[in-house]
């Protein structure tokens, strides 16, 4: 996923703005120059940096750096440094180190995650969930690529993704899938949500494409690949788990033989990466 340049960015800026920065205004001549730069205070993922690169790009900032997306960053780094209008970068800067803590914070957690999940199977995949904050999506979900995951549904029509209140208005499992699969081109897959042994058994049987486990203990979901197999249908459908699992207890279900486990923790619950901007 490319981030191309993009005016809500911008539009952060001079709503942060307001009329105008009265404290820059009424103490910085419009001709001042200055030297900035951003260093990391902690050590992390760096996410982000392409955002701000596009917003010194485009108040005509001169910008140096070596880093780029998905780099290791220590305490200490010195991540960016530019230079030009002194009221730019004092104007700016609270977007930009709001956007790269931000961004940087999900895509470390994501990365520890990842590294957590495949020191006991390093063949399934981590995914994010459409749990993000509006008007930061598209960013959350590269910092969630960044940092080694997958982004799952982006929107809503990427794929089918049937869940429990579908389900419950369109009056079962397998009335749901049909309907999906009467509706919707071959090209989009099929997902459906359950939340027991025997609504899983009839989405694999039903050709439900991919079974997400929701908020299935670990017990339960060996429950559901054992029966699988013995249906001889674990191998016809990607099993995802998700709903519940955390960092602290993402292990046991890395153990177990699904092939997706998904997060919300990992976009709405990551802590910003700390980083600070200094005049040299």
């Amino acid at each position: 996923m490319t981030i191309f340049s993009d005016e809500t960015i911008i539009q952060n800026i001079y709503d942060d703005i307001g009329f105008e920065d009265i404290t820059t205004n009424s103490l910085i001549d419009d001709n001042k120059w200055a030297q900035a730069e951003i260093i990391c205070k902690e050590d992390g993922i760096l996410a982000g940096i392409e955002i701000a690169h596009y917003i010194i790009d485009y108040f005509n900032l001169s910008i140096s750096s070596s880093y780029i997306d998905g780099d290791e960053v220590h305490k200490g780094d010195v991540i960016l440094e530019y230079e030009g209008s002194a009221k730019d970068i004092l104007m700016t800067e609270r977007t930009i180190l709001n956007y790269l803590m931000h961004l940087s914070g999900i895509a470390t957690l994501v990365h520890q995650t990842v590294q957590r999940v495949h020191k006991s199977n390093p063949n399934i995949k981590v995914a994010a969930t459409r749990k993000t904050t509006p008007g930061l999506q598209k960013y959350e979900k590269k910092a969630v690529e960044i940092g080694g995951a997958d982004s799952h549904r982006f929107k809503l029509d990427d794929c089918v993704l049937i869940k429990d209140n579908h389900i419950e208005i369109v009056g079962g499992v397998i009335e749901a899938l049909q309907k999906a699969q009467e509706n919707v081109s071959f090209t989009k897959k099929i997902e459906i949500e359950v939340e027991t042994l025997d609504d899983a058994i009839k989405a694999a049987l039903f050709g439900a494409d991919i079974i997400m486990l929701d908020n299935m203990t670990p017990t339960q979901i060996s429950e559901v690949t054992e029966e699988l197999k013995k249906r001889y249908v674990r191998d016809e459908v990607i099993i995802e788990a998700s709903g519940g699992i955390r960092p602290d207890n993402i292990e046991e279900y890395a153990k177990l033989d699904i092939d997706v486990i998904s997060s919300g923790f990992i976009t709405n619950s990551a802590t910003s990466l700390d980083m600070g901007l200094d005049i040299t």
